[in-house]
């Protein structure tokens, strides 16, 4: 997994559109286990609900999921998600920041990893189990100190 003070590593994603992806300022990454994860989607929700906290800021939110395009177009639509839904050109972009299968390779880790304007990581945390992938607390704790340092 990624460390804050690293830079953060070339990620190949696309938009649910079949556009690569590049980060532009600040973001927030959220790396989801999957599409059907009822923990992953509350923790999207509250993404969803604070995003005018996280504009504010500077930062923008991007989800990044491990699933196909076809899959992620559809649980965008369906969720009303206001941000870019995000997916590897092949295969899972979990692996490309350290998040990989886990207990028996059944288990895909989630997490989320706040960069900052430079690509430096400022915040970096990621969980097999769903529950702990999303920690609210030291987001919150980075946002502040990135604004802080602005």
């Amino acid at each position: 997994m990624l460390t804050s003070g690293t830079r953060l590593p070339r990620i190949e994603l696309e938009d649910t559109a079949g556009r690569p992806w590049e980060r532009a300022g600040s973001v927030l990454l959220y790396f989801m286990r999957s599409t059907s994860c009822p923990l992953c989607n509350r923790h999207v929700r509250d993404l969803v609900a604070r995003r005018d906290h996280f504009a504010g800021s500077g930062i923008d939110i991007a989800v990044v999921v491990p699933e196909d395009r076809a899959t992620a177009v559809a649980w965008k639509a369906e969720r009303g998600i206001p941000f870019p839904v995000l997916v590897g050109p092949a295969g899972s972009p979990h692996e490309s920041i350290g998040l990989t299968r886990k207990m028996f390779g059944s288990m895909q880790q989630s997490g989320t990893v706040l960069v900052g304007p430079d690509g430096v990581v400022r915040h970096a945390h990621g969980a097999t189990l769903p529950a702990a992938a999303y920690d609210r607390k030291g987001i919150d704790a980075a946002v502040e100190a990135l604004v802080d340092a602005a």
